[in-house]
């Protein structure tokens, strides 16, 4: 045997009924990654020559999940025998020849870090056993198989739930579903066992009483945090181990220097990253691979998905998806930055502005009730409030180019495609239908027109008609009074 080579399989086949999903139970998001992605993503740090996942139910829809996110992973096919026996099995005979340990962890567990399996498998080898449990200690049992120890207190033998008498089931000790066993033991001994048992079966939990009947040795490796044995079955436990895995995420963040100010209503995928000295304010949401730099503050009532956020950059009640955001930039309240926004160094998206696939050049303001969309927008620019692009023409989406120094009016509408040469600005309510350039005034001016009466003529009854009445006799009644003085 190569004592220091490790093969892993992760155990992936499962349907998980009780999901009650179309989704297959470890394609389940969480933190940002599937549940079988938190292992294999544990595993690959592992040093391991061989990752392998066994997988069955929905198969092609968990390999196309997970090729191209975790590169070097063998996918296994289980053929129609149940059971985590058979799944381990399989995966044994596509590594033919390897005769190192194999660590056996399971795809709807997230939780077991790398220093939980380092040092479970660097126990496995320090003992010499031919398997070692991980176990744990717990106040309900239910649902777990039972760790049976004999009376020198030595591991004797694994009992499902569904097998278990009274007294095996009353048992605190459970089996963790994480294994470390020698090659050679697992290919001895997994082709004698059967499917004698209540579920019909081939359990990997078979092997160790087969190893003890043989006189091997089989040890147990107690983990002191039970929560690294969770696993998933329904979406209550999919929640509790979410939050657990995010309360991990927070705290490691707080200890290199991030102030989240509410850890309880703050969620971070764990592919993001933050910088010391940044700011995080309750109810912000921090997700997919997003990125925040020193000394910026994001939240409160945020959520970014796959953004950049520069250097003391402020971002508030913002809804933003791959969205980039200049150092310095101010964003908020009540933003929506869709993909492809793009806000230079001191710039400004303020308060219900929808902005995508926009880039907004240094110090740039879009103050408030615009929407700006499939637009370059210059340095020193600002849009006045409810400056629309309209980039789409029933059939196309069309751009908006604004070069430098240029200021648009309020309501202003810029039908694309269209230019504002630099320093170009627009009037209150223009529409701009045509290139303006550098340095020119654009209006859409209309003489005024009021037509007197209209109201009491074509709204008899109302309000307003009521109201203008009263206005025109208080007109006349002072009109009369000063002919009198008059005379």
């Amino acid at each position: 045997m190569t004592q220091n080579t490790l093969a892993i399989v992760v155990l992936a086949a499962g349907q998980g009924t009780r999901m009650r999903s179309r989704l297959p139970k470890v394609l389940h998001p969480v933190a940002g990654r599937p549940l079988v992605g938190h292992v294999l993503t544990t595993a690959s740090r592992l040093g391991a020559d061989h990752i392998e996942v066994v997988v069955r139910h929905e198969r092609d829809q968990v390999v196309a999940a997970l090729s191209d996110a975790y590169p070097g992973t063998v996918f296994v096919d289980q053929d129609d025998v149940p059971g985590t026996g058979r799944a381990v099995e399989v995966a044994l005979d596509a590594i033919p020849g390897f005769d190192g340990d194999v660590l056996i962890l399971s795809g709807d567990c997230p939780l077991a870090d790398v220093d939980t399996l380092t040092a479970f498998v660097a126990e496995h080898r320090s003992t010499g056993a031919a398997a070692t449990l991980m176990t744990a200690i717990v106040d309900d049992p239910t649902g777990y198989g039972r760790v049976i120890r004999d009376a020198a207190g030595d591991v004797d033998r694994i009992v499902e739930q569904k097998d278990a008498t009274d007294d095996e089931a009353a048992v605190r000790e459970i089996n963790a579903g994480m294994y470390v066993f020698r090659a050679a033991a697992l290919r001895e001994y997994l082709p004698t066992v059967g499917v004698d048992n209540a579920q019909g079966e081939k359990y990997l939990t078979d092997v160790p009483g087969l190893l003890r009947l043989a006189g091997d040795r089989v040890a147990a490796s107690v983990v002191s945090d039970v929560t690294v044995t969770f696993g998933v079955n329904d979406r209550a436990q999919l929640a509790l181990v979410g939050r657990l895995l995010n309360e991990r995420i927070v705290r490691r963040w707080q200890l290199e220097g991030v102030t989240i100010v509410d850890p309880a209503t703050t969620w971070i995928d764990d592919d993001a990253k933050l910088a010391a000295d940044v700011t995080i304010l309750p109810h912000t949401q921090i997700l997919g691979a997003s990125v925040i730099a020193a000394g910026a503050t994001v939240g409160p009532d945020t959520t970014l998905v796959d953004c950049e956020i520069g250097e003391d950059a402020v971002v508030k009640r913002t809804d933003a998806n791959l969205a980039v955001i200049g150092a310095g930039a101010t964003v908020g309240p009540f933003s929506f930055l869709r993909p492809g926004t793009v806000l230079g160094a001191n710039g400004k998206i303020g308060a219900y502005v929808e902005t995508k696939n926009a880039r907004i050049g240094e110090g740039s303001k879009v103050p408030h009730l615009s929407y700006v969309g499939d637009a370059t927008i210059g340095r020193g620019v600002n849009l006045g409030a409810s400056t629309i692009t309209a980039n789409y023409d029933d059939v196309n989406k069309h751009r908006t180019e604004i070069e430098d120094e240029v200021h648009t009016g309020s309501h202003t509408v810029l039908v694309a495609p269209v230019r504002l040469g630099a320093g170009a600005k627009t009037g209150a309510g223009a529409v701009v239908r045509k290139d303006v350039p550098a340095g020119a005034l654009a209006m859409s001016v209309a003489p005024q027109r009021n037509i007197e009466g209209w109201v009491e003529k074509n709204r008899a009854g109302t309000g307003a008609a009521e109201a203008a009445s009263r206005a025109h006799d208080a007109a006349d009644k002072a009109g009369d009074g000063a002919q009198e003085e008059d005379r």
